[in-house]
């Protein structure tokens, strides 16, 4: 079912009409009555009970009436703050309160008596603007939640890294890299038998290189298993990794005890 083209699947809204004379409340409650959009419909007889309302009840909208004893309706947002705020559409019976109501930030105005068409146009505004603050919420809690995601949850590894170096900028192949060793707040690159300095923490690198390809074999290095060359039995369950350094060099690193196992899985088999 729709309704002014908005979906019934659509969250609905909780609406609070603020008027110290209760046939315009009634007037706006009636409207809203046939409005699928709308959910809850509360009413506050000034400004007072419209300020505990807002705090506690949180409503969506608030059709707020601009000139009521006591606490007025300019009154009630400077108590509740702009950007506490639910989105406001201003009720007067003057068209001088206009101005001041959109300079307030209210989203609309409506001036006393209104047409059932004039309200329409309100809600048509309302929708549109709710419509753009969910879509607004779901582009940043989709960015937040990509930002976050780490590797294993779809995150693409890293298959260039851009690394800086003697003022020319290089953008090395991941698979280029033979091994990977801790340098402080850098790691060393090792590839082709050349060092690159890179500005990563072994821990934050490790966790956007592919673990198929990059193995932790040491709390201080990672090598890339394609230029294993070979392991060497050392003592009491250690070994020596042979690595490719170049086009006829080689380069060792241990493998410690901790990191074995995690070798062992890669493998598929014991060491």
């Amino acid at each position: 079912m729709t309704y002014s083209g908005i979906s019934s699947a659509v969250k609905r809204v909780s609406v609070l009409i603020v008027d110290d004379e209760a046939p315009a409340r009634q007037r706006i409650a009636d409207l809203l009555s046939k409005d699928l959009f709308v959910d809850q419909i509360y009413e506050a007889e000034n400004g007072l009970i419209a300020f505990d309302m807002i705090r506690g009840r949180r409503p969506d909208v608030v059709f707020l009436d601009v000139q009521m004893p006591e606490l007025d309706g300019l009154g009630v947002m400077d108590a509740i703050g702009p950007e506490a705020m639910p989105m406001t559409v201003f009720v007067t019976a003057y068209d001088q309160h206009a101005v001041r109501a959109f300079e307030a930030c209210a989203l609309d105005y409506l001036l006393k008596p209104f047409s059932d068409e004039r309200f329409e146009a309100t809600m048509t505004r309302v929708r549109a603007r709710l419509d753009d603050l969910s879509l607004q919420a779901f582009s940043e809690q989709l960015v937040r939640m990509m930002a976050e995601a780490p590797v294993a949850r779809g995150q693409r590894y890293l298959d260039r890294l851009v690394v800086k170096s003697g003022g020319v900028t290089r953008f090395l192949r991941v698979a280029e890299i033979d091994w990977i060793e801790a340098a402080g707040v850098y790691v060393n690159l090792h590839t082709g038998g050349k060092e690159l300095l890179y500005r990563s923490s072994m821990a934050e690198l490790a966790e956007r290189l592919d673990p198929q390809r990059f193995v932790r074999v040491h709390r201080s290095t990672l090598v890339n298993i394609e230029s294993v060359l070979q392991l060497e039995p050392v003592s009491h369950g250690e070994f020596d990794i042979v690595l490719k350094n170049g086009p006829s060099a080689t380069q060792r690193t241990r493998v410690s005890r901790t990191y074995r196992a995690q070798l062992e899985g890669r493998l598929g088999q014991s060491l």
